[in-house]
């Protein structure tokens, strides 16, 4: 069997695109904040044949205190693989397919959106990219959604299986709709994990 890309291809793309992008992601972010809630809906949620909700509670560093006032932003590919940009009123650049959420007095966030496609022309894992901004704190990337019945799992190696792990949503189905339930430890020095299929 031919080995994989890398792993995460699509991540590092992704955040050498929010490089790219970074003040105009920035800008946005900026002007929807105020309008923040623990519940958000990405886009086209509404017209998608697998319709996912993912719910959870983000704790501080220690694991154990819900973190209040906790911005997650998620972003994704359409079903097809393709990241669709769009721009605002105000003429900035966006990905369609995304959604902010702000953390409750309990932690708590809810994000209902879609299975994505795995990134076109790749043999990449379906994922939701995944950016964090603590009160305070400059935002800074987390490893992305990964999703426990991708048939490509199969493929990797037991240790590059146990880092997809970390961040693997298990789906479970309920009210037609599939629902994982996440939650998320904070770690300042959290960066996106590169893995090589075959080390």
């Amino acid at each position: 069997m031919n080995k994989l890309p890398n792993l995460f291809y699509i991540a590092l793309a992704s955040v050498m695109f929010m490089s790219a992008n970074a003040q105009e992601l920035s800008s946005i972010y900026d002007y929807t904040e105020v309008n923040l809630n623990s519940v958000d809906t990405v886009p086209d949620y509404a017209s998608k044949a697998e319709k996912i909700k993912i719910t959870g509670t983000i704790y501080k560093n220690d694991g154990v205190t819900p973190a209040e006032g906790v911005i997650l932003y998620v972003y994704q590919t359409n079903e097809k693989g393709n990241f669709k940009m769009k721009r605002d009123d105000q003429g900035k650049r966006y990905v369609k397919h995304s959604a902010w959420v702000k953390t409750d007095k309990d932690g708590k966030y809810t994000i209902y959106t879609f299975m994505p496609g795995k990134y076109y022309h790749t043999k990449e894992l379906k994922q939701i990219q995944r950016v964090v901004k603590e009160p305070g704190k400059k935002e800074y990337a987390l490893n992305p959604f990964f999703f426990d019945d991708d048939p490509l799992i199969a493929d990797l190696t037991l240790s590059c299986r146990s880092k997809v792990a970390q961040s693997m949503l298990r789906l479970n189905e309920k009210d037609g709709m599939l629902v994982a339930e996440e939650d998320i430890r904070l770690n300042s020095n959290t960066t996106v994990t590169t893995i090589a299929l075959g080390q």
